[in-house]
């Protein structure tokens, strides 16, 4: 028995609509990053991106379990002396809530060229409305 290897000129990708408004953060983002690498097809091979596009929904109304939306902080750093900053989950579904499933799902993602290339294929918004009509994505639900 051979091993199937994914050619990139044989990788079909679907579309993929994914509504956050019922789910934990943590349960979502690692369904959507199995999609997002692919590892949900017969033809997955880890050294090529043969996952599918993914577009949320209603990022802003994604659910956190516990005391989470006070004590979850996210740090980075600016670059100088001292400079780690800290944010609040709920300071950050204030100002930028699509930003905490984009950190969530990033994270667990390979890391490197592969990864970023998987990244790209994913689009999320506060709100219910979106402008990838014309790809025709097919509704996505974790139950």
């Amino acid at each position: 028995m051979r091993t199937y290897v994914a050619k990139p000129q044989d990788i079909k990708r679907d579309w993929f609509i994914v509504d956050a408004k019922t789910m934990t953060i943590g349960r979502l983002a690692s369904r959507v990053a199995s999609i997002l690498r692919g590892k949900h097809k017969t033809t997955f091979t880890p050294h090529e991106d043969t996952g599918d596009a993914v577009v949320i929904i209603n990022a802003a109304q994604v659910q956190a379990t516990g005391k989470k939306e006070k004590t979850k902080m996210y740090h980075h750093h600016t670059g100088y002396p001292g400079g780690i900053k800290s944010v609040a989950l709920e300071k950050m579904r204030g100002s930028n809530p699509e930003r905490i499933l984009q950190l969530a799902i990033k994270r667990m993602l390979p890391k490197g060229p592969l990864g970023r290339k998987m990244f790209k294929k994913l689009w999320i918004y506060g709100g219910a409305e979106h402008p990838h009509q014309a790809q025709q994505p097919k509704e996505l639900s974790f139950t």
